[in-house]
């Protein structure tokens, strides 16, 4: 398996953030998001000049990618974490082999300060979240408008 980093130093192309976008789309099955918002994500992560930047990190296996995870900078510390994990996926060929909690590690590594997630009750990848020392702090409540 190989990984990279794609961050505001070291940028994916157009095509990258296409196929990062596309593969999120299709493999966050139902707690995903609409596809301009995963794109909108990558580019937030991927630009420190207007946002506050952040990391896309790809696993791939014979040029495909096989998970993916999005980490965007918050622009807070001490009483929100400075990052939060947008988008984790994993292929459906690869899920049960350990590739989310390596993609988690290497995501740890890489972050700095503290992680926050949001997760559905029932998303399977909760339980490996808690592993991994997440804890349940807040019942998030939105306002949408």
């Amino acid at each position: 398996m190989d990984y990279t980093f794609y961050t505001p130093a070291q940028l994916a192309n157009e095509q990258q953030k296409k196929e990062i976008a596309d593969f999120l789309f299709q493999h966050l099955d139902e707690f995903g998001d609409e596809y301009d918002a995963i794109m909108r994500c990558i580019n937030f992560a991927l630009d420190d000049k207007e946002k506050f930047g952040g990391f896309v990190l790809t696993a791939t296996e014979n040029g495909k990618i096989a998970g993916a995870v999005i980490i965007n900078k918050t622009g807070m510390t001490g009483y929100i974490p400075e990052n939060i994990l947008v988008y984790i996926a994993v292929h459906k060929d690869f899920r049960g082999q350990g590739l989310g909690k390596q993609l988690m590690l290497k995501t740890f590594d890489k972050a700095q300060g503290s992680i926050k997630l949001h997760v559905e009750p029932e998303n399977p990848a909760r339980f490996l979240y808690e592993k991994l020392g997440f804890t349940s702090k807040y019942l998030e409540m939105r306002l949408n408008r």
